[in-house]
This record gives C-alpha cells, structure tokens and sequence, in this order.
C-alpha cells in the first residue's frame, strides 16, 4: 500500500447559461437544471475543487432581466449562485462577453471565487483577472491552475463590448501559464473554454478553424487535466496523449465529478457525470425570490398577438417547405433594416407560438442576445451561401434527411438558415456544392452579376460561423445597437394582431 496517496476532488460545471432557478422559463414548469440544485449535491472539504468554465451571464429571462434592471437589487444572482455552490475559480466564455465591460467586472465583483484567464488582457484597469494559480490543499498536494477562452470572441462579439479588453491567442496563453506553475505544482489543470476540434475517439478532425483548439492544447502541451466547454457535448472522459479531458452538457443539466489520485511516481484520475438533482439550496433561493418573481411579472406582460398559432415546426419540414416563424423573424430585420435581404435561423428545438404573444414567448423562440448587421453581398454570395444551406440535406432511399454534418458531434440546426426576399430551389439530386437551381428576386427579376446588395443577418452569421464564409467576408454597412429579441417585440406591437408573412419561396426537388 502506497502511504503517500493524495486525492484531488473536482467538481465542474461549464456553460450553465444563466439557469440559476430550477425553472424552464419558456414553459414557467420546475426543472432541475440549476446552479442552485446543484449547491446541494456534495458536501466540499479541504482537498476539493469547485470549477466552472464561463459562459454563464447569457441564456435565460432572468439573467436578461437582471443585466437591464442590475440597480434594483442588492445581489448579482449568478455570483450568489456559484458562490452558494462554493466555487473556487473559473474562467470567462465568449457569451460572457455579450454584455460589455460593465457587467463582466460587476460579476466578477460579486463572486467570492478568483477568475482565471490567462488570455485576456484588462485595458481598463478594473477586473480582477489572474493568470494561474497554485493551490496547496489539505492534503499537501499542490494543484496549479489556469484559464482561457476562445479568442473567437474576437470574431463574433461587437466591437464596443471588448474594447476594454483585449483576448489573445489561448494556447500561447496556455502554453506560457503551464511553464509558469508546472515545476511548482504536482497537478495542472487548465479551464479552456473551447472545445474540441477532432473527435477523441478517432483522431478524425472536425474543424480547420482555430475556435476550439482543445486536441492542439493536449497533443502539443502537457496538462495533466483539461476542462473543456462550449461545445455543449457531454464528454465524461477521454485521454489526449495523456493528458484527461472532460466536458459537460450545457444549462447546468449535468456536472463533471472527477478524482485524481496521485502517488510519487503515479497520477490516476476517473469522472463521471452526474444529472442535477431536484433538490435546491434554501438560503440564495429564498434571499432572490423578489427578483425571480419580477422576472415571472415581466415574461408574463403582454405584447401582442398572431391571427393563427404557430405550432412548433419539425426542422425537417421547417427547412424543406420553409417556416412561418423564421418569416417573421426575416420580417423584423427587413422592417428595421430596409434591407435587400434577410436571412435568419431557428434554434434546435422545435418552436412555436400561441396566438396571444407575451415577452416570455418571445424569449422562448428568439433565446439569444443577438444583434442585426446589415452587409453589402453580390450574386456570388447569396449563391455560395445557399449552397450551404442546401448541404443542410442529404438523400436516404430518396428521401430528405438532415445531414450528419448538421448533427455531428454536435446538434447545429441553428446553421440552417431561412431567407426572405428571394424565390429560390434547391435540387438535391444534385451533389452538395451545386444544388442550388434557381435564385430570383421575389418579383421574378434576376440578380445581377454588376451590382451589389444588402443583406440583414445576426451578428454571429455576419462573422461567417456556421460555414458562412462569404459572408464573413462582407462588407459591414451598419448595425442595430438594440438586440433582436426587442425588435422582434416592437415588430409584434405594431403589426398586431400578425398573419401569415410571405416574404420568400423555397421549393425542394428530390
């Protein structure tokens, strides 16, 4: 027996979003996705870790409310939750970002744990970020620890919101941070947000962007543990060149329990995941129920009305005949923009809407604190880009399917995208890349090849994500400075009570 046996307890938690309450907003119905059931779920002593890897300020009513209305109360609900769960350190995700400089140092401010992020440089002088840091737990073993988020923040978030922040590459970063505390420690863990760029299993690679870069991290670095997130793909264990990586599913429905036991010349380490229990914490749940109950008041206000329901597509029929949803979305960037075109998408779950249409309707169908950026594209672009949206399919037996390239390793139905404002078809008979058999004006008029067009999309697809790249290419013209879920709400007020909007023409031949 080997007396010198030391044990490193972790709990992890990744890309929470937001789910403080146990409760689904969308249906206002209990759930057990919450920081605060989770609180209640270990009992933490002196050789455990509690660590998070950011993404938490952005996903639900309530953190959307508190954000706009942060005055009116004493606490930051998202720190009273993780300091509620006893965390230790965590680091910063890209939609952590969403919200400007103001709401990242007041969270920060409110959280008893130190935020590591090794990547990011503070060019306004007001949050408390630190590099690494080396922990001695009670046990004597010395843990040494760092953090760092994709520097695609740099691509998808709005100029304004980092410009007191400046996010570097995260593997130089990382690379710098495990030379620093390696030889003063007898574990290392990195907190990465990002992911994984080829699938552990096979070594096959999935991306060429430089997004999530965690295989790069582990093939090239030599970390004992890797944290990784935002992806949102449960991953309960798997070992890169030696180095054990995890990743836990998104909204706080799971968490990573691991254990790494280290002897003199030994480190072993096992994980599992672990689905939130129904139990909450009593102290913080009770503490913030005025602002849960301010939320519940603002979801329920209502705005206005459709002259039929919609009831949820299935995202097969959706992309093959087109959605009446996505329309009105289409049309809310059209009336605001004034724009040639409009393209948007629907998340991954089937939505809908009933005919009398509150703010919380419009927060279950439109979840995401995204702006519009209207950009000038040619013939050219509207074509490479509905190629893309045309390899959204693919034929089984001569039947329409959605595309494994949609489905995995993740579920990415939010990169099919709908247009307005054009008459188009796809044949799909025809190899991928060329399936795209008519694009016209709705009038019928051809594009021209001489001139150019505006095009109004979210800020994320105008970067290009999702395999947009001619229009990442584009040509910024303007953007709103208002979000789309409140004009979305201003379109409905207006347009009240809202019918059918035939602003495009899809027809798919198979």
């Amino acid at each position: 027996m080997d007396n010198n046996l030391r044990t490193l307890n972790i709990i992890y938690t990744s890309d929470t979003h937001g789910h403080v309450y146990p409760i689904d907003y969308a249906k206002n119905a209990p759930c057990n996705a919450s920081l605060l059931n989770i609180a209640t779920e270990y009992t933490k002593d002196g050789n455990t870790l509690v660590l998070d890897g950011g993404d938490s300020l952005q996903g639900t009513p309530l953190t959307q409310y508190y954000l706009a209305n942060a005055d009116k109360y004493p606490y930051h609900p998202i720190a009273e939750a993780f300091n509620a769960m006893g965390l230790d350190f965590y680091t910063l995700g890209n939609h952590d970002f969403n919200f400007g400089y103001e709401a990242i140092r007041d969270y920060i401010k409110a959280m008893n744990a130190r935020c590591l992020c090794a990547n990011v440089e503070d060019l306004g002088g007001e949050l408390k970020l630190e590099k690494t840091a080396i922990v001695t737990l009670e046990n004597g073993l010395r843990v040494g620890i760092s953090g760092v988020v994709t520097d695609w923040v740099n691509v998808w978030e709005q100029e304004d919101n980092i410009a007191k922040t400046k996010v570097t590459d995260p593997f130089v970063a990382a690379k710098k941070a495990l030379e620093e505390i390696k030889d003063k420690c007898d574990i290392t863990v990195l907190i990465y947000h990002g992911g994984l760029e080829e699938n552990p299993a096979t070594g096959q690679k999935m991306s060429d962007t430089t997004e999530n870069i965690g295989c790069k991290i582990a093939h090239e670095q030599d970390w004992d543990i890797l944290l990784t997130g935002h992806q949102h793909i449960a991953n309960e264990k798997f070992v890169i060149d030696g180095t054990f990586a995890v990743q836990p599913p998104a909204k706080a429905e799971k968490y990573i329990v691991m254990q790494a036991v280290k002897s003199e010349d030994d480190l072993k380490i096992t994980s599992k995941l672990v689905s939130t229990g129904d139990v909450h914490e009593e102290v913080v749940y009770n503490k913030m129920l005025p602002l849960e109950k301010d939320v519940q008041s603002w979801l329920d206000i209502p705005i206005g009305s459709l002259k039929e329901p919609i009831i949820p597509e299935e995202k097969i029929d959706a992309a093959l005949n087109g959605s009446r949803l996505a329309a009105i979305f289409n049309q809310t960037q059209l009336e605001w923009s004034g724009a040639d075109f409009s393209c948007t998408s629907l998340g991954n779950d089937p939505l809908g809407l009933e005919k009398d249409i509150t703010i919380r309707d419009v927060c279950a169908v439109y979840p995401f604190a995204n702006t519009v950026f209207v950009v000038e594209v040619t013939k050219q672009t509207i074509k490479d880009s509905l190629e893309r949206v045309a390899s959204y399919f693919t034929l089984v037996d001569g039947k329409p399917q959605v595309s494994e390239e949609f489905l995995k390793p993740k579920v990415e139905h939010y990169n099919y995208d709908f247009y307005a404002g054009l008459d188009y078809e796809f044949d799909l008979r025809r190899p991928v890349g060329d399936r795209v058999v008519k694009m016209v004006m709705l009038d019928g008029s051809e594009l021209s090849d001489s001139r150019t067009y505006t095009l109004v999309t979210s800020n994320y697809r105008a970067t290009g994500t999702g395999g947009y790249k001619a229009i990442g290419e584009s040509r910024v013209i303007r953007n709103s400075t208002e979000e789309m879920p409140d004009l979305l709400q201003d379109y409905i007020r207006k347009n009240s009570p809202v019918g059918d909007v035939n602003n495009f023409r899809i027809k798919v031949f198979y």
